[in-house]
């Protein structure tokens, strides 16, 4: 693996906090992704269901991670089955985990050769009354494609039709909003790699480069920093594409006068990072330009300032709404009589800044947590506001990614990340 071996004691609580919510009598099981085809024997590279990963740290295929809190035997309450590997294995596609390097990666003293998994769960099902099965309940899940995890459901459903059947993802969306230290420390590499990225380019970024040629240079950056590339797809908008929100295709030339809107993290040891920032090509921002950014600007900053734990994300959600009205009122984008004729549904600001302001984010960029409960302290959380004027050709946001503290500031991992127009401009000029 690329990354530095992380310490076992985060998976070791991570199961205990899981396997403490669990009813009695119960088992749980969490299986890795695939490795997904594309055409003749290619495949996508691998990526490590951010599930198995979070309670075992087992980062490699064809993993299943069993949780039998109440098992009669011991040995049987926490149980990892891995791939068996030999030699031939390892010339061909590289080293495998070990019983005892996954045991020492995991914290988990049972480990078992996936071949014996049948015969192992057979046994331990005779002990069990209910299932803990692992469905992907984000709010945002595409499920059209069928998984490891969802022929497991059904494999274990057939043969164990009379077991009682229990949702995990209620729990894991609980114990992932909060962040343990450890992963505080992994986010925290994660955004001091975007960082180099980011700085790469305010030396890089000039009129006529191409928008692909920006991307170039991150990913330099970023694998040169064990990092295993970008956390999602990045976009990186230059003028008017900057007001296409999922702008992807990075295929154009950049001309002086541009706002370059690019919102992109690295990911390192699974972990991500989210940052997005709105830079002039020509290192110089237009009166008009600095005006909308100092909008940007000081709503991410007066949303920083209550984005705190025991808020709940619908009245964050409002109360940066409000903000942003008054904001597009001082630019001219919007009047009193569009404010009294708006539909409550879809606020006079929408048209503007027509996205959320923040999401969880973890292992996976939109990670896993509540938008209806109080949010929880140590809950990490992107703050992104944007406003988007297409007939201007002006698109900006601005994103950094924030530690929740109840009683002080909260943290921004992005901290050391230039974000003030002077300093971009300066650091452009230098």
């Amino acid at each position: 693996m690329r990354y530095e071996q992380i310490p076992n004691e985060l998976f070791i609580h991570n199961r205990k906090r899981f396997m403490d919510k669990m009813e009695s009598g119960s088992i749980a099981v969490f299986n890795s992704n695939d490795i997904f085809p594309l055409s003749a024997d290619s495949t996508m590279p691998f990526k490590q269901h951010t599930d198995i990963f979070h309670l075992s740290g087992a980062d490699q295929e064809e993993s299943i991670l069993l949780l039998f809190p109440d098992a009669p035997d011991p040995k049987h309450r926490e149980v990892l089955f891995v791939i068996e590997t030999n030699p031939e294995i390892a010339v061909w596609e590289g080293a495998k985990l070990t019983k005892e390097k996954a045991t020492e990666v995991s914290g988990i003293k049972t480990v078992y050769w996936l071949k014996d998994f049948h015969k192992i769960f057979n046994q331990l099902m005779a002990d069990a009354e209910n299932v803990y099965l692992n469905t992907n309940e984000h709010l945002r899940a595409n499920t059209e494609v069928e998984t490891r995890e969802d022929r497991f459901i059904k494999w274990c459903k057939e043969n164990f039709p009379a077991h009682s059947y229990k949702r995990s993802s209620p729990i894991m969306h609980e114990i992932r909003a909060v962040k343990h230290p450890v992963e505080l420390d992994l986010m925290q590499k994660a955004c001091k790699i975007t960082e180099k990225g980011f700085r790469r380019l305010l030396d890089f970024i000039k009129p006529g480069v191409w928008e692909h040629e920006i991307e170039a240079e991150l990913w330099h950056e970023f694998i040169r920093n064990r990092s295993y590339g970008f956390a999602y797809t990045p976009i990186v908008a230059s003028g008017g594409n900057a007001c296409v929100l999922h702008y992807t295709e990075n295929d154009q030339e950049v001309n002086d006068g541009d706002l370059i809107l690019m919102d992109f993290g690295a990911e390192y040891a699974n972990y991500s990072s989210d940052m997005t920032r709105t830079i002039p090509a020509n290192g110089k921002y237009t009166a008009r330009q600095k005006e909308v950014y100092s909008s940007v600007l000081k709503v991410k900053k007066m949303a920083n300032d209550i984005l705190k734990p025991g808020i709940t994300l619908n009245e964050y959600h409002k109360e940066v709404g409000k903000m942003m009205e008054s904001e597009l009122i001082d630019l001219k984008l919007l009047d009193k009589t569009d404010i009294k004729n708006q539909n409550p549904d879809w606020p006079a600001y929408k048209k503007f800044f027509m996205h959320g302001t923040s999401h969880y984010i973890g292992l996976d960029t939109h990670d896993y947590g509540s938008w209806s409960k109080p949010i929880p302290e140590n809950s990490v959380f992107t703050i992104e506001p944007g406003i988007y004027i297409p007939d201007e050709k002006i698109g900006i946001r601005l994103e950094d990614d924030y530690v929740l503290k109840s009683d002080k500031e909260n943290f921004n991992l992005m901290g050391d990340i230039p974000i003030e127009i002077d300093e971009i401009e300066d650091l452009m000029n230098s």
